[in-house]
């Protein structure tokens, strides 16, 4: 396993961000472990996590000229990738988010950050059917000045998001885009294996993956 995703996977359970237990997710399946990217609220994770976005990104090659955080839990991630890639990778980039609701004061307007232009990054915490990315990828395809590169998101879920196929896959097919991860399912199942202290949680996961996976 790639360094940063074994950072990834600690720094999440250490503040809570992957648990394990019995969870209802919106789509009403009872799921083994949740993942909750609001949990990654101080300096030290979001360093980390900012990392791992951008050394996911660095190592993928995709061409790209910003990032689009999706409200509300886009937006830290984009800006602590922003700073990492600054930081590490000395590639400055610049990223712009948006608003639940249209601010009708000020600058007013729905986006907030720099202008959403040029090839566009998503990035975002979690796929589980692509609801989330649909209504990001419809923001990004009616503004006259950008293009669609690509999305990243912490864990992909491997869960079908239309007919018999990943929603990951799904997205990229229908809008003939790249989705990239940090971790996935598989990863998650991986590091659990070589950890004993964690072997409890690999039935009940697996028995999960059986029933709703797909790769």
């Amino acid at each position: 396993m790639r360094d940063y995703k074994a950072r990834f996977i600690r720094e999440a359970i250490r503040c809570n961000a992957l648990s394990f237990g019995e969870f209802t997710l919106k789509s009403g399946r009872i799921s083994p472990y949740f993942f909750n990217a609001g949990n990654f609220c101080n300096g030290e994770t979001m360093s980390i996590v900012g990392q791992c976005y951008a050394e996911a990104i660095n190592e993928s090659g995709l061409d790209f000229d910003m990032l689009f955080g999706p409200a509300y839990k886009g937006i830290p991630l984009a800006a602590s990738a922003a700073i990492a890639l600054n930081d590490v990778f000395k590639t400055k980039i610049p990223y712009c988010f948006n608003r639940k609701e249209t601010k009708s004061h000020g600058e007013g307007g729905i986006m907030a950050g720099s202008p959403l232009q040029g090839k566009v990054l998503i990035i975002d915490d979690v796929m589980t059917a692509g609801t989330a990315a649909n209504e990001a990828i419809e923001i990004i395809s009616h503004t006259a000045d950008a293009v669609l590169a690509g999305m990243i998101i912490g864990l992909d879920r491997k869960e079908s998001g239309g007919g018999n196929r990943p929603a990951r896959e799904f997205i990229e097919q229908v809008y003939s885009i790249p989705v990239l991860n940090i971790i996935d399912i598989d990863d998650i199942l991986e590091f659990i294996r070589s950890s004993p202290e964690m072997s409890d949680l690999i039935k009940p996961i697996m028995k999960y993956r059986e029933a709703f996976g797909i790769d």
